[in-house]
């Protein structure tokens, strides 16, 4: 790979950490830059065509959207993560998107003002966290005992799940035994740890609180 990757980030952004992840993994060398989306750089601005993280710079050229950033870093940089047969490997794109639902839905919970609101966002949640878990394999990873792309794909969302389960005592997995252990699986990898940056579960906090939804009513001191 002849031309230095750059990725754009936003620390809390749970779509960079599933590029983030696939870059650890394969060992390639990037360099990341930090924003802050609330007061966004001009040069930033010029180059995002959407106003959102993450963005991947390839020398001159741009990349933007979670899944095409992971599958373009993944197709320079053989062996694929991806499965073989076509079928399953279309099915988990659309799991993949399936899962930004969630983390879009979780964000919900997080800005809730309400308990019915909670309760609301809640509930989506959780039926969409018993759909995954009726997909999953039940075994080490998603689609059985290789690491695929899915996999990367969703451990931000199922990191960013813990840290309610720590923060607040809500464990929305708490009838998912099979993401459950998967999520105890991704947790433990190194390119997963190594793909956030020091006291992310902190800032989680600190988001939440500064929310002050009915979320932060619930942190544990």
């Amino acid at each position: 790979m002849s031309q230095k990757l750059e990725l754009i980030s936003f620390k809390l952004c749970p779509f960079v950490q599933r590029a983030v992840i696939v870059l650890k993994h394969k060992n390639i060398d990037f360099d990341i830059t930090y924003i802050d989306l609330n007061d966004q750089p001009d040069w930033f601005k010029a180059i995002s065509p959407l106003g959102q993280v993450p963005v991947l710079k390839v020398g001159d050229e741009v990349l933007f959207e979670s899944s095409v950033i992971q599958e373009y870093v993944d197709e320079i940089t053989p062996p694929s993560i991806q499965p073989e047969d076509p079928l399953v490997k279309a099915k988990n794109r659309a799991w993949i998107n399936f899962g930004s639902d969630i983390i879009f839905a979780m964000h919900g919970l997080v800005m809730a003002k309400d308990q019915a609101a909670a309760d609301e966002k809640t509930a989506v949640i959780t039926q969409k966290l018993a759909q995954l878990e009726a997909q999953h394999s039940g075994g080490t990873y998603f689609n059985g005992d290789d690491f695929n792309m899915i996999d990367a794909a969703y451990a931000p969302m199922l990191m960013r799940l813990c840290f309610i389960k720590t923060l607040t005592g809500t464990d929305l997995l708490a009838d998912c035994p099979k993401l459950a252990n998967w999520t105890e699986v991704l947790l433990e990898m190194p390119a997963v740890q190594r793909s956030v940056v020091e006291n992310l579960m902190m800032m989680y906090k600190g988001m939440v609180k500064h929310m002050d939804g009915v979320l932060a009513t619930k942190l544990i001191a």
